[in-house]
């Protein structure tokens, strides 16, 4: 039975969410990826799964997908609210964060942030600080061919400013052959760029001067939570070489590299990545 969209009022903002899973299990948030385009909606159909022994809950930041589009659109902003709905659903009782791309920023900060309040962190297919975008720059050009419709060009709008949603949406649309690995089908990408719901504002705004240089790599030491970094090998816009970072600046943590799989190795490989974390839970 497919779960209900509900809202819940956080911090002044309606966010849209979805949650499966008996209400006396552990609580696992997943945090989406993509700044101005997320939603709940990939995260949960990767890792509802796992909602026979956790109570997964995805939810749509504020300014992206179903939320509202209340400001303001900073990364600190995004932390307090995933802090308060974690609060709104288990009180004080800690919580698996579970982020990836973008999400996976914002699950290192507030590890970081809120150290006691976090059993697990899994971390898929991101990065400890904006340098990646130099190697995802160099990256794209080495496999350009893979997307005729793009161009290195448009990288500055995707690690920038996009004029308006439409062309935020065409941009997307054109990069969409990078982020998983196999025979990209053309028919399933116009009809996911089609129904995203595209924000150009809370992009912008979270791309900012004020926000993109974002930096974890001195404060990695600082996260307690047992970790498990999931990265697929050929991923392009979060290189394998963040994941390593990553792994040697945590003190508690497990690297899993995974082959033939890219950017969305939770859906590309996913009963491999759900059995997993499912490990991993269980022996931390």
């Amino acid at each position: 039975m497919e779960p209900t969209l509900e809202y819940a009022e956080i911090n002044g903002a309606k966010l849209a969410y979805k949650i499966l899973g008996d209400p006396s299990l552990p609580l696992f948030i997943t945090l989406h990826g993509g700044r101005g385009f997320g939603s709940h909606r990939s995260d949960f159909a990767a890792y509802r799964p796992l909602a026979d022994s956790y109570r997964v809950l995805s939810f749509d930041f504020r300014g992206h997908g179903q939320s509202s589009c209340t400001v303001p659109y900073t990364f600190a902003q995004l932390v307090d609210d995933i802090h308060a709905l974690r609060e709104h659903f288990v009180g004080g009782d800690k919580a698996v964060i579970c982020g990836g791309s973008f999400g996976g920023y914002l699950a290192q900060q507030y590890a970081i942030t809120y150290p006691d309040h976090v059993s697990h962190l899994v971390l898929r297919g991101t990065a400890p600080s904006h340098e990646h975008e130099a190697e995802a720059i160099e990256t794209i050009k080495q496999r350009l061919h893979l997307a005729p419709l793009a161009s290195v060009e448009m990288m500055s709008k995707i690690f920038g400013a996009f004029v308006d949603d439409n062309e935020m949406r065409l941009v997307m649309f054109a990069v969409g052959p990078l982020y998983s690995e196999g025979v990209y089908d053309p028919n399933k990408g116009l009809e996911s760029a089609r129904r995203t719901i595209y924000r150009a504002e809370t992009h912008n705004a979270l791309y900012s001067e004020e926000e993109k240089y974002f930096d974890y790599r001195a404060r990695l030491k600082e996260i307690t939570a047992p970790t498990l970094i999931i990265v697929g090998e050929r991923d392009w816009i979060c290189p394998l070489n963040q994941s390593k970072i990553m792994a040697d600046g945590i003190p508690d943590s497990k690297l899993l590299v995974v082959k033939d799989a890219n950017h969305s190795v939770h859906h590309e490989k996913n009963e491999l990545v759900i059995s997993e974390i499912r490990s991993f839970l269980s022996s931390r």
